[in-house]
């Protein structure tokens, strides 16, 4: 039985969803604010598309009406659900060019998404290493292939942001002070000398030829993550 639940809204699929939920009826006046100051057109429909994904996904697994979801800012600035307060359920967003997730978790526990295109770009692939713990660099350095390399940066950066985002921290911590392996094995691990890595379950989606996306969960357990693809 799946313990943590994956929603993907591929992004041309956006307006439609937007529009069959309602448009922005459904948010509050400070995350249509919010919305609003994404400066492109395209910009601000992704924000507004991963806001209702949101209540879509919470309201799929509590089964309280999508329009009852209220939310408070937590002390790390992330959005936890307000009303209904029974719930039970955690959730974290991401979106990119052309993707946008939501992964949702029940008993309280931290969770984090990332997505973000793949193969990662040549300025990702000349400067994000650098700032990789020191193992992660030496696993980089042992694909000879550019492509899949630049695939291999892009899978090390969702791991550490989806990480850092159910931690609450983000990248105020150094990315180099924790560390990923196993990522082409059978499972993930995690080399956190400030954590209790044993509490932490990883994944790793590629949804398209195009993106991939990280999914961190707390006292996970492994084969436990369902995805769901909306269409619109």
């Amino acid at each position: 039985m799946s313990d943590r639940h994956l929603w993907l809204l591929p992004e041309p699929a956006a307006g439609a969803f937007v529009a069959r939920l309602g448009g922005t009826d459904l948010l509050s006046g400070g995350e249509r604010a919010r919305c609003e100051r994404a400066l492109a057109p395209h910009g601000r429909l992704r924000h507004v598309a991963a806001r209702l994904l949101a209540r879509h996904a919470l309201s799929d697994r509590s089964g309280h009406p999508v329009g009852s979801w209220r939310f408070r800012t937590a002390e790390d600035g992330r959005p936890e659900p307000d009303r209904p307060a029974d719930s039970g359920l955690r959730f974290n967003l991401s979106h990119t060019d052309g993707l946008i997730a939501c992964v949702i978790t029940d008993g309280g526990r931290a969770c984090g998404v990332d997505a973000e295109p793949s193969p990662a770009g040549a300025d990702a692939v000349a400067h994000l290493p650098r700032h990789f713990a020191e193992r992660e660099r030496a696993d980089l350095a042992a694909v000879a292939d550019p492509e899949a390399r630049a695939a291999r940066v892009a899978a090390h950066w969702v791991l550490k942001e989806a990480y850092l985002k159910a931690l609450g921290t983000g990248l105020r911590r150094p990315l180099s002070s924790f560390a990923f392996t196993g990522l082409s094995g059978p499972r993930i691990r995690l080399h956190d000398p400030e954590r209790s890595v044993a509490r932490w379950h990883f994944d790793l989606v590629r949804p398209t030829p195009h993106h991939v996306v990280a999914v961190a969960t707390e006292e996970s357990r492994p084969g436990g993550l369902s995805t769901v693809t909306l269409s619109g």
